[in-house]
């Protein structure tokens, strides 16, 4: 028997800030929107989860135009004259009028990035139609003229860090730029461990990196924030890099990273990163052995994990998380319902934990989680 909030404290809060977003956005509120922005990233707000508030209030900016474009692009092939451009062209039209405000600015490049994405998808390069590549290398290049004017060198503001170092998935910068700007930005909200993953699975061998430049950025993140994290940030880095990787893994400092899952959740412990982690370590890694042995070892070890991460720090569990997790925390994941969704990833978090106490079940136990953690009682 375990918890299982529906929303989580997580979700509650990021819908909040998120509807907020969406709602001046829909007002043509756009001057109460940046200064919300720009309130939001002075006082560095974060869900309890660790998404910045900025991020949340820009995204529900944005979020009509986006998902209207996805719902287009849903089966692949959008019908003939659907209107993908229009919601992009009137956001065109309120940045024309903006007098070149920072943060719309960085809101209206977003947009077109998340639908260059949404064009795109997540697949190998030589899977995407030209027709599909051409549209996402046409939204880069219109997000890249917008944020132009805005130095990365000298920028203090987050949001548009993040986006200038979001241009980099286009591929059309090197890997050493891509590693200077993430570090800028990881600089500047070093306890926003996003952009650290983000830097690490675009240093990945299958995007832009190599795996010795992973491992240097890492150590290089690791040593910048060991105030804050511990060991935390190479775990961090490492984290969506390892997915699918036989080489990384194989090469992986399997203590460091052990020693940055423990570091994380002794300074974080919140339920959204437990259950991050477990899920983690059990399903994204765990259930992707390859037969390479080298690289399925540190898998084997890295899902050991799950179980103290489970009876040390698990009270309540985070369905959408669990079934994220068995999809490889894929951003472009078109998800057609969302209680099913849920549902699955409720039902592959209860096997999981199920086979983490079946030796205790085994003897008749059942298993409570409490707020203090899991006891085994006598059925």
């Amino acid at each position: 028997m375990i918890a299982c909030p529906n929303p989580t404290e997580e979700e509650s809060c990021r819908d909040s800030h998120q509807v907020r977003g969406q709602f001046l956005a829909r007002q043509d509120r756009w001057e109460d929107l940046a200064q919300d922005i720009r309130i939001a990233e002075d006082a560095r707000r974060a869900t309890p989860g660790l998404m910045p508030v900025a991020d949340l209030l820009s995204y529900g900016a944005r979020a009509d135009v986006v998902m209207a474009v996805e719902h287009a692009l849903f089966d692949g092939r959008p019908a003939r004259g659907a209107p993908l451009l229009n919601g992009v062209e009137a956001l065109e039209v309120m940045l024309a009028e903006a007098d070149n405000d920072m943060t719309l600015s960085t809101i209206v490049a977003q947009a077109h990035m998340d639908i260059a994405w949404a064009w795109r998808g997540t697949g190998w390069d030589t899977q995407v139609p030209k027709r599909h590549r051409d549209a996402f290398d046409a939204h880069f290049d219109r997000a890249r003229d917008i944020l132009a004017p805005f130095e990365m060198r000298s920028c203090t503001s987050p949001i548009l860090a993040a986006a200038k170092c979001a241009l980099h998935g286009s591929g059309k910068s090197t890997p050493n730029q891509l590693a200077a700007d993430y570090e800028k930005l990881i600089d500047l909200e070093p306890r926003n461990p996003g952009p650290m993953r983000a830097m690490g699975n675009y240093l990945s061998p299958r995007w832009f990196g190599t795996h010795a430049q992973l491992e240097l950025e890492a150590r290089r993140t690791a040593s910048r924030t060991q105030h804050i994290w511990g060991a935390g940030a190479y775990t961090w880095v490492m984290f969506d890099a390892l997915s699918g990787d036989d080489i990384a893994c194989a090469d992986l400092d399997l203590d460091f990273f052990v020693e940055g899952l423990h570091d994380i959740l002794d300074r974080k412990p919140h339920q959204y990163t437990v259950n991050l982690l477990a899920a983690y370590c059990a399903n994204t890694i765990g259930s992707n052995l390859t037969g390479y042995d080298p690289a399925d070892q540190t898998r084997t070890r890295i899902a050991g994990c799950a179980d103290w991460i489970v009876r040390k720090h698990l009270t309540e569990l985070h369905p959408l998380i669990w079934a994220h997790a068995a999809n490889g925390f894929d951003n472009n994941l078109r998800v057609r319902s969302a209680r099913g969704f849920a549902a699955a990833g409720r039902a592959e978090a209860l096997r999981i934990i199920a086979d983490l106490f079946r030796r205790e079940i085994a003897q008749g136990h059942r298993i409570i989680f409490t707020a203090d953690g899991p006891v085994a009682e006598h059925s």
